[in-house]
């Protein structure tokens, strides 16, 4: 059993922490400064207190780092310079895009360094916490920490992928442009279908993309279908005059997305190098029609 103190009490620290606490681990203090991050930790840690970053540091066997990523070096700096982190003790943080390195002052005064990120979207209510079963977990860990790493990533319930230290920002891209930028296609499209009258865009997409992506993981770039892998011209010129005319707003969206599928389409085969002329044709000039917009 280890005392876990928690700094950055927001979505994913909270929810991370009472999995640890429910495998049997002691969390002992957290820090948190919002409102919404009291809330949070008063919710899925009850009786736990709030204190200052420091104090949580000083506290506790494993200091869990749940920051966002660009805070991330300063609060590490901070904590080491003050004297907070000390040797022999566990600093975990759970950023995607760093490794070890961020966390090289708190290695420098002797404690044992980790990083471990969950590839999930989080809420920062008890809903996450089902949805840590099977996680994947991006470890990056020396090899004494390495047995630790696995451990803690097993209760919380996931699994561990190994990803070297100079990986992690690759690593981290791939998942969000897959999770993020899906948000975004996935929004715009209920636009879309809003807009020509639908009034269950969510409930007229969810089988079709639900099965769009279990057919993508399953077989990648195989699963595709559509105009743009058809090579339907005269289809692809109405979706553009129909997005221009209604949702503007998504046109470059549309237009990038329907340039790398037609890219994938043409390397495999699939579409004829004339067609895609076409095609690419019709993009650039939507793209030109379109009013830009001004720069902030």
């Amino acid at each position: 059993m280890l005392t876990i103190g928690v700094v950055g009490a927001g979505k994913v620290g909270a929810v991370l922490a009472a999995r640890l606490r429910e495998a049997g681990h002691r969390v002992i203090s957290a820090a948190g400064e919002s409102d919404a991050s009291r809330e949070r930790a008063a919710t899925l840690l009850p009786g736990v207190p709030l204190d200052k970053p420091s104090a949580v540091a000083r506290s506790c066997d494993l200091l869990l780092l749940t920051v966002p990523d660009d805070m991330l070096p300063n609060v590490v700096r901070v904590l080491a310079d003050s004297g907070s982190l000390h040797e022999g003790q566990y600093v975990v943080h759970t950023s995607g895009r760093h490794g070890l390195a961020v966390l090289a002052p708190a290695a420098a005064v002797g404690a044992k360094v980790i990083a471990l990120h969950p590839a999930m979207t989080f809420t920062g209510t008890d809903v996450d916490l089902d949805r840590l079963d099977g996680c994947v977990f991006g470890l990056t860990a020396e090899a004494p920490e390495r047995a630790l790493a696995e451990e803690l990533v097993r209760e919380l319930g996931g699994r561990p992928t190994w990803v070297p230290e100079d990986m992690r920002t690759l690593y981290h891209a791939g998942l969000a442009h897959g999770a993020n930028h899906l948000v975004t296609l996935v929004s715009e499209a209920m636009e879309l279908l809003a807009a020509a009258g639908s009034d269950d865009p969510a409930g007229t997409l969810r089988p079709l993309l639900e099965a769009a992506l279990d057919n993508a993981l399953a077989h990648g770039d195989a699963a595709l279908t559509g105009p743009i892998v058809r090579g339907d011209v005269k289809t692809v010129a109405a979706h553009l005059e129909d997005i221009a005319a209604n949702r503007p707003d998504t046109l470059p969206s549309y237009v990038a997305m329907a340039r790398a599928t037609l890219d994938r389409a043409v390397t495999d085969g699939r579409v004829l190098p004339i067609r895609a002329v076409r095609i690419v044709r019709l993009l650039d000039a939507a793209v030109a029609r379109a009013p830009h917009r001004a720069e902030h």
